[in-house]
């Protein structure tokens, strides 16, 4: 199908996108790299009358090393974070969930910042940011807030970013000594889309699980950290028997999707073995 007609503008600053948003209101959407806002656009999910384009803003596309924490700017390709060796280097679950994103095509004009305010339940990137503890940075009218990355997925399609507000900024924990992480992904084959996906951040204390975050994709309508997992495998030495009664119900309580694709069952089945392999993964890279 076609976009209904739409009026096009390239804001070159934070401060005029926002000034476009407060005068288009409702009838505006930020268009960061599109490569999820446009095919609702062509499928006429979306009708904005205004695309107000972020591309032409500099200042949102960074990649920062700053204290205990990395710093990415909203406009940073995925590209960017799978081949920048600050993030290799010191978030590597960042770049390892980048490098999973679609094909080459995407990871060279998506960003983080419209993965994350898109909020798919798919999304390889929130299954990072939730397990690398991540805050965001958000800008609207009345100023700056934070927005822990536990707090930011609402629900199928919904993040906590109001319409007239930008995510500018992305903020997660680099790794620590003793640490490993992993994400892996059963992806849907023609569209690389994650049936499920986990992405697990483990680090070792005398030789046990000192502390661990498992964050799944693809199953429930919004990307989750599975608690009941963490807390029954803190403090535990990680071995097969203990791994595998814990990975077992990583979807328990969880209204799982069921489509076309694949099978609530199926998906809760996957997410057992694939948090099992992860967590195994994130735990031999551990140094």
């Amino acid at each position: 199908m076609i976009p209904v007609n739409f009026d096009y503008v390239a804001a070159k600053s934070v401060d005029e996108a926002l000034e476009l948003l407060g005068r288009h209101g409702a009838d505006a959407k930020l268009l960061a790299g599109g490569h999820s806002l446009i095919p609702l656009m062509k499928l006429r999910l979306a009708v904005p009358s205004v695309l107000v384009d972020l591309g032409r803003i500099a200042e949102l596309r960074y990649v920062r090393d700053e204290g205990s924490e990395i710093a990415v700017g909203g406009m940073t390709t995925y590209y960017t974070l799978a081949s920048s060796e600050v993030i290799r280097q010191k978030a590597p679950l960042l770049a390892e969930a980048a490098a999973a994103v679609g094909d080459v095509q995407v990871r060279n004009r998506g960003t983080i910042g419209g993965s994350l305010v898109h909020a798919d339940p798919a999304s390889d990137m929130a299954a990072a940011v939730l397990a690398l503890d991540g805050r965001m940075i958000v800008v609207g009218p009345s100023g700056k807030r934070e927005v822990p990355a536990g707090s930011f997925f609402v629900g199928m399609l919904q993040s906590a970013v109001a319409p007239n507000e930008v995510l500018t900024e992305i903020r997660v924990k680099k790794s620590q000594a003793d640490s490993g992480a992993a994400y892996l992904k059963l992806p849907q084959p023609a569209s690389g889309f994650a049936l499920v996906g986990v992405a697990t951040r483990v680090a070792l204390a005398g030789g046990k699980c000192g502390e661990i975050a498992v964050a799944v994709t693809g199953v429930a309508p919004k990307p989750f950290r599975a608690a009941s997992v963490e807390a029954r495998l803190r403090g535990s030495s990680l071995d097969a028997e203990t791994l595998a009664l814990a990975c077992a119900d990583v979807a328990e309580g969880v209204e799982a999707l069921s489509d076309i694709h694949a099978s609530a069952e199926y998906r809760k089945s996957v997410a057992a073995v694939y948090t099992r392999r992860s967590i195994e993964t994130a735990r031999s890279r551990a140094r």
